[in-house]
Formats: structure tokens, sequence, C-alpha cells
């Protein structure tokens, strides 16, 4: 599977924001936006004001990195948003947060999108009751995500379940660390999607 292996935070530092990729370092002083907030390379500080074209490259880039999706397969949701009913951003949005990796991260079972790719792929996911080791996964209403039995003893959850309660989960899904268990009772409406994009920008890039 083709994934991206360079550096986050020169992600981050791109877009000119936090992107929270490296779970708790992006909360640390020790993040580099915070030391250094300008984009990467030698003109990094001396770059014009953008195009139209480009904010809008810009925007769909830092939805990407967001989530963790490559071009090939986020343009493939882009079509498939178009396809839906509704407003074709905030279907594209509906469709990266329903994610399986995301649900692990939204509801504190792992500290980046990045570690709960890792804990899908590895096999510690259940979904309604069958292994599921495919991060990009859809879940849907009324699916109950678990971590298998076998690896409950495993540092990372035993870590979720000290941490309970210090991470807001969505109000789509019920995350439950005694059983590290996550219910989910819906898929979110745009109004509790928290993520800092301007998904109409990207539906113009691609409508070009």
């Amino acid at each position: 599977m083709a994934r991206y292996t360079g550096a986050d935070c020169k992600r981050c530092r791109r877009e000119k924001q936090k992107l929270f990729l490296k779970g708790a370092k992006c909360e640390s002083a020790k993040c580099p936006i915070e030391i250094r907030p300008y984009p990467p390379g030698e003109h990094g500080r001396g770059r014009t004001k953008d195009s139209e074209y480009l904010l809008q490259k810009r925007e769909k880039q830092k939805a990407a990195r967001i989530y963790g999706v490559l071009e090939k397969q986020f343009r493939g949701y882009f079509n498939e948003a178009n396809r839906k009913q509704g407003k074709t951003g905030e279907n594209l949005l509906q469709i990266l947060e329903s994610r399986l990796d995301n649900v692990i991260y939204r509801a504190g079972f792992a500290k980046s999108r990045d570690h709960a790719r890792q804990l899908v792929r590895h096999g510690h996911i259940m979904v309604n009751g069958r292994k599921t080791d495919i991060p990009s996964a859809r879940v849907a209403p009324n699916d109950i995500v678990e971590v298998r039995p076998s690896s409950r003893t495993l540092a990372p959850f035993q870590v979720a379940q000290g941490e309970a309660g210090e991470k807001t989960v969505p109000a789509w899904l019920e995350a439950i660390p005694s059983q590290l268990r996550i219910l989910v009772h819906s898929l979110p409406e745009r109004q509790v999607i928290d993520t800092q994009v301007q998904e109409q920008l990207i539906v113009e890039l691609y409508s070009k």
C-alpha cells in the first residue's frame, strides 16, 4: 500500500498550521511550527501571495494530509461524494471521517491517525466481531468497533484506558474505554466535524 514516508512536521509548516500528525508532539513546545511558523525550504519566508488556484490546491493538500490519503484515493473519494445527494464538500468530509483509522483516532484509542493506521494494519481491531486490517475501511451507523481480546493488554490500549476522558469524543461516536469499544451512532454532519478545511475550495478545484 502506497503511503507518505517523509517528515510530517514539514507538512504542517507548509500549510502554516498544525495538522496534528504527530500526536503529543503537536501539543508540546517542541512542535516545529511553534519554532519556525513559515513554509520549509530556502524561500519559505519570502513567498508571495498565493493565486486562487494555489489556494484551492493547498486546501486539497491540507485535507489529504490531515486524513493521510494520497492523491488517487482522495480523487476517488471526491468522485464518490460528487455522485451522492447533498453538498459534495460535506459528503467528502463525511467519507473521510468514516474511515476506520479516523474513528480509532477520534475515539481516543490512538495518538494520531498514523498511529491508528498502524494499529489497524497490525490486526488489533475488529468491526462487528470480525478482524479488520484495512485502515481505509468505512464504518456505518450502528457498527461496533473494538480491540481484539488478545490485544487488549498491549501498551497503546492500556495507555488509552488510562487517559480516558482527556480527549473529547465527537457526538456521533461513543467510546467505552473500559471495554475498548466504540459505538458508531451515525455518520457525522458538517457542523460536528472540527477539521479546519474549506471544503468548497476543494470542490472548485476538482470542478475545473
